[in-house]
């Protein structure tokens, strides 16, 4: 089945989105240099026209007009990382959790935290689904498969206070 894909320019840097071709919903939202990210393959079919809400609700968000994506996703993982993933569109906008706090959302143990971290660094949908809004449990910035600076861009952008108490 061919992968459908569009590229948007974003503050944050050139966004590669692609989508189902059948349903056109969005399987991923990768950046340049992303960790596991996604690049364009041959037989894949650039077409905007399953993106256009996808990009205009992006220009909103970057915009700050928007705090909530509502997009049809569709992505392919374990039911565990689909368990993360789905906790992760919990976090509000302006708002951060930990680690431990996903894995408490899901009824995972305190030990499960490492693999609750792998789980969101396979986040297939960048920005869209907020795994930025994951931080360390001492306030730290920890890991972002996007790149830390781009996570720092995001979650100022959401006005989240970066200094601390």
């Amino acid at each position: 089945m061919t992968t459908l894909y569009s590229r948007v320019d974003s503050p944050v840097g050139p966004l590669l989105l692609t989508a189902d071709p059948a349903t056109g919903a969005l399987t991923s939202l990768s950046v340049p240099g992303q960790r596991n990210g996604r690049s364009v393959q041959p037989g894949w079919r650039a077409d905007p026209g399953p993106f256009r809400e996808a990009r205009q609700q992006l220009d909103a968000y970057f915009a700050g007009e928007l705090k909530e994506f509502r997009l049809e996703l569709r992505t392919e993982g374990t039911a565990f990382r689909e368990q993360v993933w789905n906790a992760l569109d919990t976090v509000p906008y302006g708002a951060t959790t930990t680690y431990g706090e996903i894995a408490a959302r899901i009824g995972a143990s305190r030990a499960a935290v490492r693999a609750v971290g792998g789980a969101i660094g396979a986040n297939p949908l960048l920005i869209v689904r907020p795994c930025h809004r994951v931080i360390g449990a001492d306030g730290s910035l920890t890991g972002y498969a996007g790149g830390l600076e781009r996570k720092t861009a995001l979650l100022t952008l959401e006005g989240v206070d970066l200094q601390g108490p």
